[in-house]
């Protein structure tokens, strides 16, 4: 197998820069996603790794081997596309098999691969049926198949599940995720979905708008996001966003909203003492808001402004100033629009972000 590893890499469309002096590295074996909204450069990127195009400034290397001028037939890749792009007149055999045909392979061995192949996704009975006839999932099997009949070094998939249905979409991300760590195949994946990125990805990597925002395995993003826009994409509900001032008053900070004050903790104060910040965004998880039964020292009042069920858990919206935001409550709650409650949030779990840059203090 193969690492892969990208090295100020810049990809032009006339004006625009879709991809801007990126960096990073998939290792051996390792489960990296590329994770960002649309437009962003992901799928460019990856397209890039692959040789369908070509690179205005940057190194890519596979291994040892610096590829930007290898084509796609010499860098011992296999991608699987969104649409599956399976051939409708070859039958679900013929199209496994064909990255075989066409390297000249013998018969028997062709016959080998593609039933050992077929037996690892479970599609053997559908090896004599042609694409139409069969379901969406069965048709991205048969795309993976076609692609890990090859035996790649590196593995790459441009948002694969997207044409599922939710329930199947979980079910192949398990799935995805099995192959990869039986195969030991380097695998870059691509997605905008983010609990498709948390729940398979080894490392991440978050782009916006042609850069990396944040590298890191997904806990990490999760918990100490090093922007506003990472806080803000991971996580589902997404963080609660509350502009904000800075009050130094001897050895405290205090957090001023206009709706509430807080005391930062001395690991968040100590940091924006230093640089002597004024205007910040705080930021909370909604499973970090707590709703209390009384007034007590630093839990305020807020207005729910719709309750949303779902079953083992509930999500509460509520109004502060002219902005709807979340708390996660395990369990039921019997609330419902303009009732009054008490909030308080987990000061553990405060993130502190410069309001003009976007970058974490906390």
């Amino acid at each position: 197998m193969a690492r892969v590893a990208v090295k100020k890499l810049v990809k032009r469309f006339g004006q625009v820069v879709a991809v801007d002096h990126i960096t990073f590295e998939a290792k051996d074996k390792e489960f990296l996603v590329l994770l960002g909204p649309s437009g962003c450069g992901k799928t460019t990127t990856l397209r890039l790794i692959a040789g369908l195009e070509t690179p205005d400034d940057g190194e890519i290397w596979i291994g040892d081997k610096l590829v930007n001028e290898l084509p796609p037939k010499e860098r011992d890749v296999a991608m699987v596309f969104q649409s599956y792009a399976l051939y409708p007149h070859m039958k679900v055999y013929d199209n496994i098999a064909f990255p075989l045909k066409i390297r000249n392979l013998p018969k028997k061995e062709i016959d080998k691969r593609v039933h050992e192949i077929a037996k690892l996704l479970k599609i053997e009975e559908l090896l004599n049926r042609y694409p139409r006839q069969l379901s969406g999932g069965q048709q991205q099997r048969v795309a993976l198949g076609r692609a890990l009949v090859r035996e790649p070094r590196v593995f790459l998939m441009d948002e694969p599940l997207s044409n599922l249905d939710a329930k199947l979409r979980v079910y192949m991300r398990a799935e995805l995720k099995r192959l990869q760590r039986e195969l030991g195949i380097t695998t870059i994946y691509v997605t905008h979905d983010q609990a498709e990125a948390m729940t398979m990805a080894d490392k991440i990597v978050i782009m916006n708008e042609g850069r990396i925002e944040q590298i890191g395995v997904p806990s990490e993003l999760y918990h100490k996001p090093a922007t506003l826009f990472v806080a803000g994409f991971i996580g589902a509900p997404a963080m609660n966003f509350i502009d904000a001032s800075l009050v130094y008053e001897d050895s405290k900070v205090l957090l001023d909203s206009g709706f509430f004050k807080l005391e930062l903790p001395d690991f968040i104060a100590d940091m924006v003492r230093k640089e002597r910040v004024s205007e910040v965004v705080m930021g909370i998880r909604p499973e970090h808001v707590r709703i209390v039964e009384k007034k007590e020292p630093e839990a305020f009042e807020v207005e729910v402004y719709v309750i949303e069920p779902l079953g083992g858990e509930t999500i509460v919206d509520f109004v502060l100033g002219e902005k709807i935001h979340k708390i996660k409550y395990l369990g039921e709650l019997d609330l419902k629009h303009g009732d009054k409650i008490y909030i308080k949030f987990d000061k553990k779990y405060l993130h502190i972000f410069d309001k003009r840059t976007g970058i974490a203090y906390a």
